[in-house]
């Protein structure tokens, strides 16, 4: 969105997939806040939520995007974020989690997903691979995205044990002494708390996830901030 002097004061991005709707991105300059530029944003990615069945929004901690996509019709669910070094001694052997196929492995991917969140993200697996992620899947049900330090982008599965495994298997892959954080585990996802406890890690609080309309339990899941 442009100001009167052309000047691009705010962005919004939204994504569409099988029905469900996410909003990725929506920034409003620093200047410009508070002047009801980041509503009008919304509406506007809102509208490409026409005739979606489900809609998520992952929100920072900021009290006027809480209170916008509250105002919205979204329901609030509560998140902690998890980081810190992980302790390897604690990580638990007959891991069954595999490197996986982007290609070979599409549908098992696909099914975690419509499982937890109603909608395939197909093509962002894809392009998260792109952008250096490692691809785990579970012959269970179940696969996640992992960063090269260990640090999950997004894990999805059809049961809590293989999503424990997926999340021990991506922590696996931490260098000794290295960092790694796991990012919006919402409420109901206690399988991962209990992973990250285990772990060695520390809890703080992490801004809400935001939901709407028909979704599947949103668990056993770990959002991606930009693929939700």
């Amino acid at each position: 969105m442009a100001d009167a002097g052309g000047e691009v004061a705010g962005v919004a991005l939204a994504l569409l997939r099988e029905g469900v709707w996410g909003l990725s991105l929506l920034a409003v300059e620093p200047g410009r806040q508070s002047q009801g530029l980041g509503r009008r944003l919304l509406d506007a990615a809102l509208g490409y939520a026409d005739g979606a069945r489900g809609a998520i929004i992952l929100s920072s901690t900021d009290p006027r995007a809480m209170r916008r996509y509250a105002l919205a019709g979204f329901d609030l669910r509560p998140c902690v974020t998890a980081a810190g070094v992980v302790n390897r001694s604690l990580l638990p052997g007959g891991l069954r989690s595999r490197p996986g196929d982007a290609e070979a492995d599409r549908e098992l991917c696909a099914a975690a997903s419509r499982a937890v969140r109603g909608a395939a993200h197909d093509r962002d697996v894809d392009a998260t691979i792109e952008a250096g992620a490692q691809l785990l899947v579970h012959d269970d049900g179940g696969f996640a995205l992992v960063r090269e330090e260990g640090s999950p982008v997004l894990l999805a599965a059809e049961r809590p044990a293989a999503a424990q495994d997926l999340l021990w298997s991506a922590l696996a892959i931490a260098p000794p002494g290295g960092s790694v954080h796991i990012d919006f585990i919402a409420a109901g996802n206690d399988w991962a708390v209990q992973v990250a406890l285990a772990a060695g890690l520390e809890l703080s609080p992490e801004g809400p996830l935001f939901t709407r309309g028909d979704l599947g339990p949103m668990a056993p899941y770990l959002p991606s901030g930009t693929y939700l």
